[in-house]
């Protein structure tokens, strides 16, 4: 999507990039399907950096049509066209860490409506920062302190302090990689812990 690129200020190849996705999802939006994505930097840039290229209509089509994973489950759900059956699993709480685009677009609160559909399972919302990672920053050992020092602000020391019975949600890829480097522990995509839920 070039979400990966722009974050390392590599403009040209970004735009490029959207170009070429673009190009590839056009047929699919023209026909009214929805464009759903996992992770959070790279599905949002069609509803921000997208605009921004000078795209046109298209670009702002895409943007219309293009949806987090559990900004589609809402819908589809509201629309009573997600008939999902889930049973509780052997959590008692979901502590949730939102990726910076998440919070940017008022993204977070799909995530915590769709936790919130899972049997007995109590949601907390992580109150952090920027975990760290800021796309390829915290990847470049130059900037590997000053990552950790964002993480240990308050999302690593929160999460080390959680009890063994709680699962960690991280939508963002990022995300994750700083949350098991910096805690031991795993978070995984919301999408997995639906998963494990179906009934």
């Amino acid at each position: 999507m070039g979400a990966p690129t722009l974050s390392s200020g590599q403009f040209d190849k970004a735009k490029a990039e959207a170009k070429r996705t673009l190009e590839h999802l056009m047929p699919f939006v023209e026909r009214g399907v929805a464009v759903v994505g996992l992770e959070p930097s790279c599905l949002l840039s069609m509803r921000d950096e997208f605009l921004q290229y000078g795209f046109g209509e298209e670009a702002k089509a895409l943007s219309a049509s293009a949806y987090l994973f559990e900004e589609f489950l809402v819908k589809a759900r509201a629309e009573d066209q997600l008939p999902l059956e889930l049973k509780p699993l052997n959590y008692e709480r979901a502590m949730l860490h939102g990726h910076c685009h998440q919070k940017a677009f008022d993204a977070l609160r799909p995530v915590e409506q769709v936790l919130g559909w899972i049997p007995d399972l109590t949601v907390e919302t992580i109150e952090s920062s920027c975990c760290g990672m800021a796309g390829s920053f915290g990847y470049e050992a130059e900037h590997y302190d000053a990552s950790l020092k964002m993480a240990e602000l308050s999302l690593l020391p929160t999460i080390r302090n959680a009890d063994s019975n709680a699962v960690l949600i991280a939508d963002g890829t990022s995300c994750r990689h700083q949350i098991h480097d910096g805690s031991g522990r795993e978070a995984i995509h919301v999408a997995r812990l639906l998963e494990q839920a179906l009934a």
